[in-house]
């Protein structure tokens, strides 16, 4: 069981943050767990990466003299997967709003979908989406987006490692990416579906790897502070 010491010395905690969690609450979750147990006023805790709170999956959280080691970790290969629905986009490439267009799918097959991965490999040139948390003029992307400002936003060099369909049953196609920082899935399922000649947006998302950790080690922030032995109210 970690000690006291070893918290503030600096632990890496690998957390599968449950849906609908936003990458805040969990790192609140565990600092709350560890200040309570060990009646610590302040600890430093933060997270190598964001999810969005519709994705589940690994973050990997560092807590005392380990929070440097935040930017190296940020900058490792990440891998996720998930599912794509084909045939519609949204606004914000995701659940998060509603299916604002529909698109054919009758001429999609299944080796169509299957080629048109090879076209996303390697080097490519990606725009976030309008609905994420980057900043422009101050302000993040996603409030200018939700005050129906119009924002013009600067493409950037990411690279795809790996992009696999492991299942298709259309609308739905399951996937697996392995992609560098900086990578938005949510961008990958837009320009896919647009590559398909039809649309599609990101209806599931987890993230399985960052560099050598694996969401298989993880435990939920709940599961955490059980073994900590602070129970579950926040």
């Amino acid at each position: 069981m970690n000690t006291k010491e070893d918290f503030l010395n600096g632990q890496i905690l690998l957390i599968d943050k449950p849906l609908e969690w936003t990458s805040f609450q969990a790192v609140n979750a565990l600092k709350w767990a560890i200040r309570k147990k060990f009646g610590l006023k302040k600890i430093k805790i933060g997270h190598a990466g964001t999810l969005d709170p519709l994705a589940t999956g690994l973050l990997v959280i560092c807590t005392g003299k380990f929070t440097k080691k935040i930017p190296e970790l940020q900058g490792q290969v990440k891998e996720y997967t998930g599912t794509f629905t084909l045939g519609a986009t949204t606004p914000s490439y995701d659940l998060e709003t509603e299916v604002d267009k529909t698109f054919p799918t009758e001429h999609l097959t299944d080796k169509s979908i299957k080629e048109t991965t090879k076209q996303f490999l390697g080097e490519i040139d990606q725009v976030p989406p309008i609905f994420s948390a980057l900043k422009k003029d101050g302000k993040r992307l996603y409030e200018l987006a939700r005050e129906g400002k119009q924002v013009e936003i600067k493409s950037r060099k990411i690279e795809i490692l790996e992009f696999e369909i492991t299942r298709i049953a259309l609308p739905e196609v399951d996937f697996k990416v392995v992609c560098s920082k900086g990578t938005y899935i949510r961008s990958l399922a837009h320009d896919f579906g647009k590559a398909l000649g039809s649309g599609a947006y990101l209806s599931e998302l987890r993230r399985t790897k960052i560099g050598d950790f694996n969401v298989n080690n993880a435990t939920t922030p709940v599961i955490f502070k059980e073994n900590l032995g602070v129970g579950t109210s926040t």
